[in-house]
């Protein structure tokens, strides 16, 4: 059990970006913001009981939203870089975060404030995903549109599945928070924050050791065990859309586990339990932070929070 000890607590609770869209009928704004505070009142429990939390976020629809606004409007506008998506994502997304906690506070008595860090988050330049860009982002296309994007933005573009074509980017793996201590000060302070949404922005270093935006997406579960590891809180927890985590997922055999060790979650990975698509990166995430000093992570779906961190469900890591 993960409960109230007269030590304060720290976590950081990263929520996936699909969580904020309940279905392709409830995508506007309004829906989105009815979405984050649902969410929002389970972190508030969790705040409420005595944790200390930095909330980080997806922002994969909502990029994809900002990306087809700047297509259908390219006869007037210019394009949207993709760093500057995700700059507005955690703008807005944060936004959202913020006024549902702060009306939160206010019905619960919790004398806090939460607070956004826009985030940036450093990649190697030579990473080999720059090399063989995989992550499809935006619309889809006709092959005539990809190519002439192919040649007048420099994009990458695949044909997906007998779909249309898309732009793929590189998935490059997280290196540093540069804004880890300011974070880390924050939460000292007893602020709740919101950092490192959509896996943070990603940045190379140029020959000047300068910062540059990059064309890239960072996966948040990842970005998210960086953080935890780097500021050094007590539990890193996964809010997805399962209850628990499945061996055998969809299958007749299928089962739940409550608990998994360091060990068997890296066996369980490597017989292909987990959708690499999904839960892989989750779990890989989570083993990360493990192997990084990290005591537990967690993993349950946001209306289940509380009752995960009493016990009751959710699956738990940790190192044995």
């Amino acid at each position: 059990m993960i409960g109230k000890t007269a030590k304060k607590r720290t976590a950081v609770v990263a929520v996936g970006g699909n969580s904020l869209i309940k279905d392709p009928r409830h995508q506007s704004v309004p829906d989105q913001m009815q979405a984050v505070r649902e969410t929002c009142a389970h972190i508030a429990g969790m705040i409420e009981n005595g944790w200390d939390v930095v909330i980080t976020h997806g922002n994969g629809p909502q990029v994809g939203f900002i990306l087809r606004r700047s297509e259908l409007s390219r006869h007037e506008l210019h394009d949207v870089p993709l760093d500057s998506c995700g700059a507005d994502t955690q703008g807005a997304i944060g936004y959202d975060i913020q006024q549902s906690l702060y009306n939160e506070f206010r019905l619960r008595g919790i004398k806090k404030q939460a607070v956004t860090v826009v985030t940036q988050v450093l990649v190697d330049k030579n990473d080999p995903s720059f090399k063989a860009p995989s992550k499809p982002i935006g619309s889809f296309m006709d092959e005539h549109a990809a190519m002439e994007r192919r040649t007048s933005a420099g994009w990458d573009v695949v044909e997906d599945a007998g779909r249309g074509w898309r732009r793929v980017v590189a998935s490059p793996m997280p290196l540093r928070i540069i804004e880890s201590d300011a974070i880390k000060c924050l939460l000292k302070q007893g602020f709740t924050v919101i950092a490192v949404g959509g896996g943070g922005i990603p940045v190379v270093e140029d020959d000047r050791h300068e910062l540059v935006g990059a064309a890239a997406v960072i996966d948040k579960d990842h970005a998210s065990a960086l953080l935890a590891s780097g500021i050094g809180v007590d539990l890193l927890l996964i809010a997805t859309a399962v209850e628990r985590v499945a061996l055998n997922f969809n299958r007749p055999n299928q089962r739940w586990v409550d608990h998994l060790t360091l060990a068997e979650a890296r066996t369980y990975l490597a017989e292909g339990h987990f959708a690499k698509g999904s839960m892989a990166p989750k779990i890989e995430a989570m083993c990360w932070y493990l192997e990084h000093g990290g005591s537990q992570a967690l993993i349950t779906n946001p209306e289940n929070i509380e009752n995960a961190l009493a016990g009751k469900t959710g699956t738990r890591l940790t190192r044995a």
